[in-house]
């Protein structure tokens, strides 16, 4: 499907290389609980080899956009996605582009790590 965009320039981001989530049974993590749905499995598939708008994502995945963007809030909120470039369309409305803020997620269970989310 177009898009409702006059064009796409190119979105300059640089996702971190890697990202470990520590299970060690004393500190909940959200991660874990936000990346058992399917949905926002989806949704990370949909942005990995390229940044898109929620209305794209929403269009990749067949969901619909409150779907999408409920999602994009919680693995925002997990600092897996980010808001990578802002996009505008013919009539001016302002779009989020979002992209994968990491690389690679890698679970640990026990001890603690240089990043954790």
């Amino acid at each position: 499907m177009a898009s409702v965009f006059p064009h796409h320039p190119p979105v300059d981001y640089a996702p971190r290389e890697q990202t470990s989530v520590v299970v060690n049974g004393t500190e909940p993590t959200d991660v874990l609980q936000i990346l058992s749905s399917e949905a926002a499995q989806e949704v990370l598939g949909a942005v990995r080899d390229e940044p898109k708008t929620a209305s794209d994502i929403a269009d990749a995945v067949d969901r619909s956009l409150q779907s999408v963007s409920y999602h994009l809030d919680r693995l925002c909120e997990a600092d897996l996605i980010e808001p990578a470039e802002t996009w505008y369309s013919e009539k001016g409305t302002e779009m989020t582009v979002y992209a994968l803020a990491t690389e690679r997620l890698v679970v640990q269970l026990g001890g603690s790590a240089d990043r954790s989310v």
